[in-house]
Formats: structure tokens, sequence, C-alpha cells
């Protein structure tokens, strides 16, 4: 059970294209390529083999795919194994994706992995910011995306790790929070001057092996 420690931060580590896709992506035409795919009359599921669905900048590829319609009206997808979803300056890695379609748009996923994890370049910036957790939820509607089991969040150094991070979109801020019998919310801050000694060190030492 979550407990009541709760700390809400103002986030540089992550920008508004964290978002699986952009939002003028929603209203582009949708593709479905596959090796394979089957009819599951009993369970009433379409079974796609090496699924690839394309809508603009969003990008999802897995070993397997379910869907319930071959429509994205109204339909929830789930895909299984080796599952890669690239959006607009990042890509998300994880065991399985269920996401849900409502009028030809992304309604909300849910993405498990071990753990499940993304990394994002922001624009105008090699900067990388890399994040993981057991499961993430991302709602469309809410405008949020949960981290949640052993969650880490890192860029430059900089780390937020706790049981549940969730991320709001539209305000960029992170709500951390940890449980009662175990959890903490951890912030580890590296100073600049620290980084680039770092920095230095690693190209010395790939100039000199």
């Amino acid at each position: 059970m979550l407990g009541r420690m709760r700390i809400a931060l103002p986030v540089l580590l992550l920008s508004p294209v964290v978002a699986f896709a952009q939002l003028q992506d929603m209203r582009l035409p949708i593709t479905v390529d596959a090796e394979k795919t089957d009819y599951d009359g009993k369970a009433g599921l379409l079974v796609f083999r090496s699924p690839k669905v394309t809508q603009g900048t969003l990008v999802i590829e897995a070993d397997e795919g379910r869907a319930t319609e071959l429509n994205f009206d109204d339909s929830t997808w789930a895909f299984e194994g080796n599952v890669a979803i690239d959006v607009q300056n990042g890509r998300i890695e994880c065991h399985s994706a269920d996401l849900r379609f409502t009028a030809n748009q992304l309604l909300n996923a849910q993405i498990t992995g071990t753990p499940a994890t993304f990394e994002l370049t922001r624009e105008g910036s090699n900067e990388v910011t890399y994040a993981e957790a057991a499961n993430l939820r991302y709602d469309l509607v809410a405008g949020t995306i949960e981290f949640s089991g052993n969650a880490k969040i890192t860029e430059g150094g900089n780390q937020i790790a706790s049981d549940l991070l969730v991320y709001n979109i539209k305000e960029q801020r992170i709500q951390a929070q940890g449980s009662d019998d175990a959890g903490r919310v951890r912030i580890t801050y590296t100073p600049p001057e620290a980084q680039e000694e770092s920095d230095d060190d690693s190209a010395g030492d790939a100039e000199n092996p």
C-alpha cells in the first residue's frame, strides 16, 4: 500500500514530448503490417505475428499482437514479446503492452517489463533521459504517465527513484511516492562540475584504452 511520503517536483528531466504520440499524430492514418494474421474465433481475437503498427511518429513492433477489432474506432490491442514503441525522439522497450484505442486515437497504454525502459532525447539537445520501472501506465485523457515498481528517472547524473513516480505532462511535474513498509523516495543530484569531470575521465579512457 502506498504510504504518506509524497513529493511534488518541478521537473526538467522530462518534456511534453514524453507522451507516446504527439496529438497531431493521433489524427493521421494507422497502418498495420504483419508476417501472418490469424483469426481466433473462439476467443474472438485477431492474432498477428511480428506486427508493426504505425501512426505518424508512433511505431509499435512486437513478436505477437492480438486485437479485439481490426479497426481502431473501439478496440484493445495486446502486444507481447520484445515490444518496442518508438515515439518522437524516444523509445520504449518492454515485455508486453496493452493499448486501448477509441476514435482512431490512443486512449491509454499499460506497459509491463522486467523492467520496462524508456529513453528520450530532448529537442535541440543530445542529452538523454532514461526511465525504468516494472510497470508504466500512460493516460492520454489525464495527461499523465505513471511509473511503478522500482521506478527510476535519470538525466545528466541526476536521478529520482521511488516505488511510484507520476509525471504530469501538461504541468511538467513529477509526484514521487514511497510505501509505508519499505519504500523511500531517493533523489540523487550530481553537481555540474562533477558531471563534467566524469565526462572528461570517460573521454580520456576512450582515447587511452
